[in-house]
């Protein structure tokens, strides 16, 4: 059977139960990547990828599905391609389109059972997670893992309680100055950033974060524990 083993773990009920859940994940980058990728090989049934990007070489140190093969295509066509891989069974539903207020609204309309926010841009993500909180919709949001080289520095915890990460404090001070809620999760780095002219990657940071966001959003679908 194709997740005997995750069945093991969790049981029959919960993999059963997933097969009908919805999560979409917005931005496939370093973070977002990985994070479909463990969502996937948990047996989430319905998969939305948001993402505009086509792969570049600069990508390979850190995103799953960038290969020198993989150049030069969109990123949501190798997602769909690779989850399907993983599992036939899965419907994979695409917007190769950048997040912006009107594709934010028209995903959140399908009323997902979870949102992934791996968006880079911070304006995209003020509104997502803004228009998410607003509809009821559960959410969780990466923070940066740019220019960081230690994993086990990543943690999950409220947008409140963060500290040392330089997005998660424009973060906190745009979401206050609209008036919403700090007390959603989010996944963010204690490291405090090298200081470097240009952003910079290693290929165990952002995947880390990324898989650490799946676990949590499965974990919370199956009313298991999470931080």
């Amino acid at each position: 059977m194709r997740f005997d083993r995750f069945e093991r773990l969790v049981g029959k009920k919960a993999v059963q139960e997933l097969k009908y859940k919805r999560v979409v994940i917005f931005g496939l980058g370093g973070v977002g990547s990985y994070a479909v990728e463990g969502i996937a090989r948990s047996g989430i049934g319905t998969i939305i990828l948001c993402d505009y990007d086509k792969i570049d070489i600069t990508n390979i140190n850190r995103q799953i599905i960038a290969l020198s093969s993989t150049i030069g295509e969109f990123k949501t066509d190798l997602l769909e391609n690779r989850i399907l891989d993983i599992n036939p069974k899965a419907k994979v539903l695409k917007y190769t389109v950048k997040a912006e207020e009107t594709i934010i609204e028209e995903i959140l309309d399908m009323k997902p059972d979870f949102v992934v926010d791996a968006i880079d841009d911070v304006s995209a993500k003020v509104y997502l997670i803004k228009t998410a909180i607003k509809r009821d919709i559960p959410i969780i949001s990466s923070m940066g893992f740019a220019n960081k080289l230690h994993p086990e520095k990543i943690e999950i915890s409220t947008l409140k309680n963060t500290s040392v990460c330089p997005l998660a404090k424009v973060m906190r001070k745009k979401l206050r100055e609209i008036n919403i809620s700090l007390n959603f999760p989010v996944v963010y780095s204690k490291e405090k950033p090298k200081e470097n002219t240009t952003l910079a990657s290693s290929a165990y940071t952002p995947s880390v974060a990324g898989l650490m966001i799946a676990s949590y959003v499965i974990n919370r679908l199956v009313g298991g524990e999470s931080t």
